[in-house]
């Protein structure tokens, strides 16, 4: 079934085929709704994060500190463990994901925003154990810590997704935390994608023998893969908005390189400018697409990609339920969370959800 639908503001998006190629593509204004929409969650409170066990069932995060469970299609009512976190603006209980492992280990790692001793505001991936048939997380240990946490009474720029990459390795995003200059100093974990081992050491083949992979960035809040290549989105200030491929050791810019600036060649530039500002947060890939969960765009958009990951077609790909802040491909299932309840949006009855959409 097709829709056509007017956008309220149209926006574009550029293209960076090359260091000074800028290609300039509108969106297309044809929604591809899905054949079928299902609800399998409701009334929840700003969830952030989703990943399933082996056997099919849904674990996801809430941003005040907990971590719930659907099993056998049924959402617990009792969490799995509440988390103290610092329950400030964006921070808090953050991404999640399982291992790989799981059958022989219950694992599985939980990102999230807390105050030290000193009141500064901090993040860390943690990893838990799932026991009482995975009804129940213990068994804390920290993984990696002293990750800059956002500054100020809104705790701005947290990042936050945690994936493994195809190579087993864990791959976690971090935010400026309101202090640009973190973005640039490879000595800091602010603003920076790093990749370690599940157990926090450092890969050997890590540019900078750190747990840093990739730095200059602002606020990245999504991972997918596509053809063994990396992408990410990345919240900017206003009007620049990015989706970037990921490489090791390069530099993405923050603070100096804006997407409106494409002429400063000695950064990595983006492949994908978003202007004006959608607020890019989770992103999964099926096939040859990505999808894009926009927070302030509120939709989820597709962009279609050829076998070398160069961008060749971009749509809205579903709209009207609000602010969109993860997408996660699982047996061809598309799930997406909305997050109307973070203080920015304007919940409807039933906020926040998360929704399933089968996908060809």
């Amino acid at each position: 079934m097709k829709v056509y639908i007017l956008l309220l503001l149209a926006f574009f998006i550029f293209a960076c085929t090359g260091i000074n190629d800028v290609k300039t593509i509108e969106v297309n204004k044809t929604i591809s709704e899905p054949a079928k929409i299902e609800i399998i969650a409701s009334n929840l409170e700003i969830p952030w994060s989703i990943d399933f066990l082996p056997n099919g069932d849904v674990i996801f995060t809430e941003r005040p500190g907990r971590i719930r469970l659907i099993k056998n299609n049924k959402l617990l009512e009792k969490p799995l463990a509440e988390i103290n976190i610092a329950r400030v603006g964006e921070a808090g209980l953050l991404g999640i994901v399982v291992d790989s492992e799981f059958n022989s280990n219950s694992f599985i790692y939980v990102y999230y925003t807390y105050f030290d001793e000193k009141d500064e505001m901090l993040n860390r991936v943690s990893r838990f154990k799932l026991i009482n048939n995975n009804e129940k997380a213990v068994d804390e240990t920290i993984i990696i810590d002293n990750i800059p946490g956002g500054r100020g009474d809104q705790g701005f720029h947290n990042g936050g997704r945690i994936k493994f990459g195809p190579d087993g390795k864990l791959y976690i995003t971090t935010g400026d935390g309101g202090v640009t200059a973190f973005a640039q100093d490879i000595n800091s974990l602010g603003g920076k994608i790093l990749r370690i081992n599940k157990d926090g050491t450092i890969p050997s083949d890590n540019p900078f023998n750190s747990p840093v992979y990739s730095y200059g960035h602002r606020n990245p809040q999504g991972l997918a893969w596509y053809n063994g290549k990396l992408f990410a989105t990345e919240h900017g200030p206003t009007g620049n908005d990015e989706l970037n491929l990921i490489e090791p050791g390069k530099n993405y810019g923050w603070p100096d390189l804006l997407c409106s600036q494409p002429t400063i060649t000695h950064f990595t530039q983006p492949i994908v400018c978003f202007n004006p500002t959608i607020a890019p947060s989770g992103a999964a890939s099926h096939k040859k697409d990505l999808y894009i969960a926009a927070l302030r765009g509120t939709k989820v958009l597709k962009i279609s990609l050829d076998d070398n990951g160069n961008i060749i077609n971009q749509s809205v790909f579903l709209e009207g339920y609000g602010r969109m802040r993860d997408a996660v491909v699982h047996d061809n299932y598309l799930y997406l969370l909305t997050s109307n309840r973070d203080g920015r949006g304007t919940p409807k009855a039933n906020d926040d959800l998360i929704l399933r959409i089968g996908l060809e």
